[in-house]
């Protein structure tokens, strides 16, 4: 796990950057690893956590991994998400998912690569991580912006099942002020009849729910998938 570094939220821009004013008051350029809007979580003044960069000759030093928005802590780092999927499988807390044999990260399939590859005595798993951060009441919801990259993973997701696989996708929600999870229809309407799709045809959806802190993270439950 990183150590965590305080600041205060400042601005987004370019997708990737942030500007951040740290505690000990110097002003600094972060990295921001997720690709969507972030709608919902980009509030001025709000406080944030980052982790400094291990490569040292890396352009931006530091990586923005959290904001605290309405009093809770909300992790915006995807590749956090990734990590905590498979510790998650390593610990054997989800259920369902208990005893695997084998784990490994990042495995081809076709023309993706999914985010994690799992056997048990009896099946072979493909499993697709995605980060989830928009809210909206009661609901967590996902995509925040429209995704191509997300409709690729689950038509290739549908592919491994239809080849015998067992899937899953688990949708990672870093935050623990919501009830129930529904894909963002507004947002993505062609990722929303997908996820259907793949829910009909066995696909596994499961949003996790997990409490972010500034030094790490603890497994809550397994939210309802509203159709």
């Amino acid at each position: 796990m990183y150590h965590p570094i305080f600041g205060t939220f400042l601005r987004r821009y370019k997708r990737f950057l942030v500007d951040i004013l740290l505690d000990n008051g110097e002003m600094i350029t972060a990295h921001c690893t997720n690709t969507g809007s972030l709608k919902s979580c980009l509030i001025e003044n709000a406080p944030v956590v980052l982790s400094k960069a291990n490569n040292i000759s890396r352009k931006t030093k530091y990586t923005w991994e959290m904001i605290k928005v309405r009093g809770t802590w909300m992790g915006v780092n995807t590749q956090r998400a990734n990590e905590i999927a498979f510790e998650l499988l390593k610990q054997n807390k989800i259920k369902g998912f208990e005893n695997l044999k084998f784990l490994k990260r990042e495995v081809k399939f076709d023309s993706s690569r999914f985010d994690i590859y799992a056997e048990s005595d009896r099946e072979k798993i493909f499993i697709e991580v995605k980060n989830v951060t928009y809210r909206e009441g009661d609901f967590a919801l996902f995509p925040d912006a429209e995704t191509k990259r997300g409709q690729k993973h689950i038509e290739q997701l549908l592919k491994a099942k239809e080849k015998g696989f067992r899937v899953a996708l688990f949708f990672i929600i870093q935050r623990d002020d919501v009830k129930l999870f529904k894909a963002a229809d507004e947002i993505d309407p062609i990722y929303a009849k997908l996820l259907l799709k793949a829910y009909r045809n066995g696909v596994e959806i499961l949003p996790i729910m997990v409490k972010a802190y500034p030094n790490g993270w603890d497994f809550v439950k397994i939210l309802e998938f509203k159709v």
